[in-house]
């Protein structure tokens, strides 16, 4: 039975009539290099990561769940994930990943250009977390706005980035993914409740003329599928009351197997056309570095695409889903580890509400 459902993935993915749209015309920095143009690119100079300090196992999930340690593990590949302690708000997590990505990249808040947060946990519907992140920071009048774009956030907003820094509108970008899920979740649904951990992840992207750093992305949106990861309530649709309540709606809700088809379709597409875009092929990466959201959904992915699997950067067992702080945590643990080189070629690649997908590959340093 397993091996006809391995067979029909790869049919499905073989013969995927997925649409990743161009998501800009300005010109590529190959382009460039052919105008005569003096390239600009946007280098990672700085990385760091923040998980709060309580660790919740399987083991420790309450019993109501009716769950078990070996059940999670053989569905999710998660074992463990961080809790956020009650005065933590997604605001001081991305604080401290922020302050620890600037010291790494050797500059102050006041050096930043502008600042970019991937959430979809905030702290408050209005103001926006950015915000309170840069005022946290001491970063004054440096302008800051949030990405929403549930666990593909980071990947569109480090794109967003790379576009600011390549038109030379800025030099200097903080980009932060972080995710305060626990308060977010419903911890009667066990379906839900045990796949999500909070954590924070930010890096510093500054503008070099070395051929470094962000080289070609592909995003897509697909929302005639929007309903498959949801929170239903506390919006302008369904404004809080009791009513939403008493019916729990102001907690996410996930259809896990629409999600796990999603995923398993557009992940190969679209690593192989941010490849192509930057004239490289799968091949040519080092590293994939997926969203940590199941590991059954990257061991499916690897084998679609042909790819190794001991070449995935997976560590959802220790942290769970993290949504979008999830590329960002496991880049800097895999950087400040070693495992990940300087000269290493990396293919960033999320999906999740919306639905939404990106793709982005990375050099960390000039080849």
């Amino acid at each position: 039975m397993i091996d006809q459902c391995n067979t029909r993935l790869t049919v499905l993915f073989r013969q995927s009539t997925l649409r990743i749209p161009q998501t800009s015309r300005a010109i590529s920095q190959e382009e460039a290099l052919n105008n005569g143009v003096k390239p600009i690119y946007g280098q990672i100079t700085g990385w760091g990561a923040y998980v709060p300090e309580k660790v919740l196992t399987n083991h420790d999930l309450p019993a109501a769940l009716e769950t078990s340690d070996e059940w999670i593990v053989q569905r999710t590949g998660i074992r463990e994930r961080h809790i956020a302690a009650p005065d933590e708000t997604t605001c001081t997590l991305s604080l401290h990943a922020s302050r620890a990505a600037l010291a790494k990249a050797g500059i102050q808040p006041s050096e930043l250009d502008l600042i970019i947060v991937a959430t979809s946990t905030p702290d408050h519907h209005t103001p926006p977390v950015s915000s309170q992140l840069q005022h946290a920071l001491g970063a004054t009048d440096v302008p800051a706005f949030v990405v929403v774009t549930g666990c593909t956030g980071f990947v569109y907003a480090l794109s967003t980035a790379y576009q600011f820094i390549h038109s030379g509108a800025y030099r200097t970008i903080l980009v932060a993914g972080v995710e305060l899920l626990s308060r977010f979740v419903d911890w009667s649904d066990r379906s839900m409740c045990v796949l999500f951990g909070d954590a924070a992840g930010a890096v510093v992207v500054q503008a070099t003329e070395r051929p470094c750093g962000l080289r070609s992305f592909v995003l897509g949106s697909d929302g005639s599928q929007s309903e498959q990861i949801m929170m239903h309530g506390g919006g302008s649709a369904r404004p809080f009351s009791q009513a939403v309540l008493d019916a729990r709606q102001q907690y996410v809700r996930m259809n896990g197997r629409e999600v796990f088809k999603f995923a398993t379709r557009v992940i190969g597409p679209a690593c192989e056309q941010a490849a192509a875009k930057a004239g490289l092929t799968l091949a040519d990466m080092d590293w994939i570095i997926p969203h940590q959201a199941n590991l059954r959904i990257i061991q499916t992915a690897a084998k679609l695409m042909d790819f190794p699997m001991d070449r995935f950067i997976v560590n959802i067992d220790r942290y769970a889903n993290t949504s979008a702080a999830s590329i960002p945590l496991a880049l800097t643990e895999s950087l400040t580890s070693g495992r990940i080189l300087p000269t290493d070629r990396l293919m960033l690649v999320s999906f999740g509400a919306g639905l939404t997908w990106g793709a982005a590959v990375v050099e960390m340093s000039p080849r």
